[in-house]
Formats: C-alpha cells, structure tokens, sequence
C-alpha cells in the first residue's frame, strides 16, 4: 500500500474556501482506497504555514498513477494551483 501526503499553504484567507472545494474534488476519484482532505488545525508552533492536508491511501503504484491520470485530479488542480502557494508532497509504501 502507498500512502500519499500533500500539504498545501493558501497566502489569500479569501481563498480558502475556494481551495477547499477544489481539492474536494479529488475525493471523487476512484482510484484511492480512502481519501481525505482536511484543514491544518495549525498546532504546531513550528509549521504553520500549511493551511491543508490531503491524505490519500493506494493499494500499489499503478493506483497511485491511476489517480493522477483522472480527470478530477486535472480539475482540481486547474482550480486549486492557482490560488496555492507552498505545496509539498511525500509517498511512501506502508509495510
């Protein structure tokens, strides 16, 4: 299994909304076996600077490029890229 992690930092607060809908959009792919997007409940004193989290699991590679090779994942970054700043993105296999 791949697990898959996005943050996201938004510099407009108007736009969170906006960036918000745009990555829900990805939970419409069938391609991951759970996915979920989430605010940042900004804890940590050290990072604030990300605003989302995306978290995806898949049951192996070709999942994973299955789902970027959908039509939602081009959506929602057609309505998210231009309104983000930072994003920072990390796969790993899970044991």
């Amino acid at each position: 299994m791949i697990r898959h992690v996005v943050f996201f930092s938004v510099p407009n607060a108007d736009d969170r909304d906006a960036v918000a809908a745009g990555l829900a959009i990805l939970t419409r792919n069938p391609h991951a076996l759970r996915l979920e997007v989430r605010p940042n409940l900004r804890r940590d004193s050290w990072s604030g600077e990300v605003d989302f989290v995306v978290y995806g699991e898949f049951a192996d590679e070709a999942a994973l490029a299955a789902y970027k090779a959908h039509p939602t994942y081009a959506e929602a970054i057609a309505a998210v890229r231009p309104l983000r700043d930072l994003r920072i993105a990390a796969d790993f296999v899970l044991d």
